[in-house]
Order: structure tokens, then sequence, then C-alpha cells
């Protein structure tokens, strides 16, 4: 179904119930809201914008945002959210290739992109007085009517290693998301609020949808982003906040709130992902802030829903193994199955490692005109992942690395995140990152680029005898480099293709 029509269906419950915030100050209710998105839609049904076409949004998380995807899915068509902080070149690509009709935009990026596009597609300012206009039109009715299977949502990969391609989430996806969010993450009651700190364009914007459904408050930071000191702010004066957050975001809150003799107030959940947490970092998390966290494990083609850690399993310390699913990324959540297989597709032995392959109805149909691509991803229903891990008898997967980031050493297989678990563990070590380097000998050799603690030294002896003390000593790093901080991508994730393009300037 059309997810315009939950907004719809919440607006005409209790119009005047809060929605939209830019910090704490209320910018429109439910019913303003909807009017406003059922306007966009009406202006943009009038342009013959409907199904089958792709309007995209590119812009810094603001309410604007909200108002446009509404509008969007109001008139029937298909969302196209952008990174904001591409170069407009890369937005070009992404735009021309999903065939986009028209982009809302805000001033700044606007400008950028004019001379990109001449004119085609029509770029629209959020801040402009055409879109004042397209606000003010007389509203649609109603959404227009969409099936399970109908494109809502074109998300573009991050493209690391090529030209990203596009992921189709239908209306379906979505859905199933939405009600395993509910199920297997956490609940959404109507005083909560969403808080968009992280990139509306990726996992923060696409939890908008069981705030809508449920009637809670959104709000967008007066920041446009994360800043950690107005996260605590907002969640003193707005709580109960529910937000997503990249891990390295978690890291940063917790060290303000550290700073600051804070507890993190008002946070009601911290839902992270983007990968797991190091161990260290989420035992201080839970430790400063309390039990306010839950990991969600997820990939575009499967929107954050593979497995869910429950905020009970992130903080409990007394079941026998509550630290190896501390270290987990949890169960299947409840519209899914998850399944380690082998290379030839057979089921790997619980315990062992092989890929991590998910099948249910949060999996995506398929990559935008890109049968290549789909065919190599989903083999017999089934989502190849490229992460590799392993599932233990009671269902907890373990999430080792992408297979790609596999280093393989004398015929051995070694998993960076169990170098780097090891190395975050000394007391002097603030991130790491764990590569392969070509060696003609062996292969691969281990190399760790390391982040130190302000006003610390660490001794790459020390660091040797701590790996020697926990693991095999051929997974032991033989060379360390030291940077004063690790090169990342917009969501906080570690570039190591910038990592290994380092070691080749080397050699």
């Amino acid at each position: 179904m059309n997810p315009a029509e939950w907004l719809q269906r919440t607006a005409t419950r209790d119009p005047a119930r809060p929605a939209l915030f830019t910090g704490q100050t209320q910018m429109a209710n439910y019913g303003e809201f909807a009017r406003s998105a059922a306007a966009i839609g009406a202006a943009l049904s009038a342009r013959g914008i409907g199904p089958g076409s792709q309007v995209a949004v590119f812009m810094p998380n603001r309410i604007e945002y909200l108002e446009t995807l509404y509008g969007i899915w109001f008139a029937g068509a298909a969302a196209v959210p952008i990174n904001s902080k591409l170069h407009p070149r890369e937005v070009e690509w992404i735009v021309r290739d999903a065939e986009v009709t028209l982009v809302f935009s805000d001033e700044a990026h606007a400008a950028d992109l004019a001379p990109v596009f001449a004119g085609t597609p029509e770029i629209i300012s959020v801040d402009s007085a055409d879109f004042t206009l397209m606000r003010e039109r007389e509203p649609m009715r109603a959404p227009v009517g969409r099936d399970t299977g109908d494109l809502l949502w074109l998300f573009y990969t991050s493209g690391t290693t090529g030209k990203p391609k596009g992921v189709q989430i239908t209306c379906g996806n979505m859905a199933s998301m939405t009600y395993n969010y509910v199920t297997d993450v956490d609940d959404v009651h109507l005083s909560d609020a969403a808080l968009y700190a992280a990139p509306m364009s990726h996992g923060a914007g696409i939890y908008n949808f069981m705030h809508v459904l449920r009637g809670a408050r959104h709000i967008c930071p007066k920041s446009g982003g994360f800043d950690a000191a107005e996260v605590l702010h907002l969640g003193k004066s707005m709580g109960p906040i529910s937000m997503f957050a990249a891990p390295t975001m978690v890291r940063r809150l917790v060290d303000a709130a550290k700073a600051a003799g804070e507890t993190g107030e008002g946070l009601r959940t911290i839902s992270y992902a983007g990968g797991p947490m190091y161990e260290a970092d989420i035992l201080e998390a839970v430790e400063v802030m309390g039990p306010r966290f839950v990991q969600v494990y997820g990939q575009g083609e499967c929107p954050m829903g593979i497995t869910a850690l429950s905020r009970s399993d992130v903080a409990d310390r007394t079941h026998p193994r509550w630290r190896e699913r501390l270290n987990s990324v949890g169960t299947a959540q409840s519209a899914v199955q998850v399944r380690i297989l082998d290379e030839q597709g057979r089921e790997r032995p619980r315990g062992e490692t092989g890929e991590i392959t998910v099948r249910g109805a949060t999996v995506m149909p398929g990559y935008w005109k890109n049968p290549e691509a789909t065919a190599r991803t989903i083999r017999d229903g089934w989502l190849w992942t490229g992460d590799m891990g392993r599932m233990d008898e009671d269902g907890y997967v373990t999430m080792q690395d992408r297979s790609k980031d596999m280093i393989i050493s004398g015929g051995s297989n070694i998993y960076p995140r169990e170098v780097e678990e090891v190395l975050l563990s000394h007391e002097n070590v603030h991130e790491v990152a764990v590569v392969g380097q070509p060696h003609e000998e062996w292969g691969e050799v281990v190399v760790a680029f390391v982040v130190m603690m302000p006003a610390t030294d660490v001794d790459p002896g020390g660091l040797d005898a701590l790996c020697l003390d926990r693991i095999a000593r051929f997974k032991r790093p033989k060379a360390y480099r030291f940077l004063e901080a690790l090169p990342k991508n917009n969501y906080g994730k570690v570039l190591k293709t910038e990592l290994r393009q380092i070691l080749r300037g080397e050699n």
C-alpha cells in the first residue's frame, strides 16, 4: 500500500497532534503536514508525475524532506533520496540513471546543480516561491493507490567498488520493514519523537514510517545533522526520543555524555546499524548511558531488516553467553529467514563461517535496470549479502567481515574484525582498522591502521604482546601504521579501500 495513506489516516484521526519540528520549534501538526504533502502531490500530478515516475530529493535534513517525500508518494511516484554530501557530478549520474523527472533541493544545493542539469530535469528549491506555491495548491483528496510490488524508494548504494547501483525498494518491502521494527526492534508510542541526526537519505529517513503510522513527532536538529551536544540537549528538552545512529555516532555521543557528566536523559532508544559495534564501545555505551541501545543489521537490499539484537540482549550481563550475544548482530527479524551458506549454496553447520544470506518480504526484488547484478546477488530467492558470519545454536548471527575484506595469509583465513577487537582493548587505542597487504610469499599479510587516544602513546611491541596473548600468531599484524584519523564516508564507515591505496603507494 501507499505509505501516504498512513499519513492521511493519522492526520484524519488527530489533525492537531504535533508533527514536524526544527529543534524545539513546532513547524506543523499532522493536519498541516498531510495537507502540505497532498498539495505537493497535486502539483506533481499537474506536471504529469505519477506512477512510473521518479523524483529525487537532494538536501540536508530538514522538515521539508518529509513533506516532499510524502508529496511524491501522494502522487504515486517513487522517491530517489540522494546523499546531500555528494558532488554534483555524482548526483548527475544517479539522476540520469534513475530517469528522474524532477529534483527537490534546498537553495544552496540547487545552485550547485543548476549548471550540471541546465534545466533538465527541473530543480525546485524548497526555499523558493515556487515551492511555497506547491504547498498552497488545492490538495489531493487521497493518495494514488499503490500495490505491494510497486516501486516506492530507489536507493543508490555507496559505489565504493564502482558506479552505485539502484536498489528497488517496494511498498511491500517498506511495509515489512515497518512492521518488523515494532515487532523486533522497538515499539513506537504516541508520546515519542523520531530525531533525524543521521542522513535522511538513508537509515534515519527510512525510520520515519513507523513514527508517522503511530502519530509520533519528527524532529530535525537545527544543525541539520549530527552534533552530540545538540542531541543530548534535545533528549532532555524533547524526549522521549528515538534515533538511528551509525556506530561512530554512538561513540561520539558517549564521549560527549561522559565529558558533560550526562547519561542521555530523554533518549529512549538508539538504534545503531551500519556495522556491529566493537565490544569495548558498546560496553562503555551501556555503562555510561544505560539500556537505550538496539542493534539492527540490514542492507539497502534488505532495508534495516535482516537481524536485530534487542535492548535486553545489549544490556544483559547475566546470561552465560552474554558476551557472545553482545558481539552478534542478533537474530532474524520476523519477516525473513537467515541462513549461513557456503560458496555452493549449502547451509553451513551451526558455529561455522559462511556468507550471510536472507530471504523474505523485506528483500528487494532487484537492482534498477541491472539484471546481471541482480542475478549475482539474488539466487533462488536468497539475497547474498557479501557479509561473512556464523550462526549459533540459538540463532544469533555473528558477522565477521565483508567477504572482500577477509585476509588470506599463507592459506589461512583471517577476519580483520577479530584482530580489531583485540587491538581496541588497549587503553590507548581509540580506533583501528585492519586490512591485508599483498605479499609475495604469504599472499597477504595483516596491517593495522591505528588512531591513538588524545595525548597518549602506543608501543607497537605492546600491541604485539596483546595480540599474541589473545589470538593465533599468524593473525598478528605484521605492521602498524599510525594515523590521526581513519578515512570514513559520510555515514561514518571506515573506507578500507583508501587504506589499501595507502599501502599500495608504499610498495
